[in-house]
């Protein structure tokens, strides 16, 4: 005989009738869906699938295989999004949001350096994790490369937040909204990372392009040289 469910704060109580009812299959759409694009909440159903497993409701083990094999093909399917048409998107409709030729080459950059960390670290992050797989293939970023971090992440994401929802069970309430607090405070600082890295790039790339205009001021490229 299986154990009633705890009490479930807002948002998890509003997911709870959707997963007594279509069970793992709620699970597996909404998680899919959460990680190619689209803001369904595929974390939260995670944790609530995962209290459910704590309770008896639900096995662990499918709930963790299960949410790894749906992020790992949401993520995938962003990515062929991305690669299909996200160029052509940019090129379309790019100035209308200020990414310019210019910082799209920078993107594409970025990634070439640093995608496989971006795409690790962004399933932790709401936003990053809905869009990291469509940047990583409208910049390029091989499919080989995103292929294994995309896994990892997957792996990662669903260990943490399932074990989290597994372990907290009837205490769920509080310690949802205690990580929930520290999520938003790592997002920040993931921010203000990015942020450091991209204007160490804009700077980089300003002082090569002023040391180019530089070395043409020599004697055969000024006007008044022989």
């Amino acid at each position: 005989m299986t154990a009633p469910a705890p009490p479930l704060p807002g948002p998890l109580a509003g997911l709870a009738p959707l997963l007594d009812h279509y069970g793992y299959l709620a699970l597996a759409l909404l998680v899919l869906l959460d990680n190619c694009g689209i803001p369904v909440p595929g974390q939260t159903v995670l944790v609530l699938a995962s209290v459910y497993a704590g309770s008896g409701h639900l096995n662990f083990a499918a709930v963790l295989l299960i949410a790894t094999a749906a992020a790992t093909a949401g993520n995938a399917l962003g990515y062929l999004i991305g690669h299909s048409g996200g160029r052509a998107f940019v090129h379309r409709w790019g100035r209308y949001v200020l990414l310019t030729p210019a910082r799209m080459e920078r993107a594409d950059g970025f990634f070439a350096r640093h995608g496989g960390k971006v795409v690790l670290v962004a399933r932790f992050v709401d936003g990053l994790r809905q869009y990291n797989g469509i940047i990583a293939g409208t910049t390029g970023m091989p499919w080989r490369r995103f292929a294994v971090f995309n896994l990892l992440g997957a792996v990662l994401w669903t260990a943490v937040w399932g074990t989290f929802g597994y372990v907290a069970g009837a205490n769920i309430g509080t310690v949802y909204r205690t990580a929930i607090r520290y999520q938003l405070w790592f997002a920040v600082g993931l921010g203000v990372l990015v942020a450091a890295l991209l204007l160490r790039q804009a700077l980089r790339y300003r002082r090569r392009r002023h040391a180019g205009t530089d070395s043409g001021d020599g004697p055969e490229g000024s006007p008044d040289g022989g």
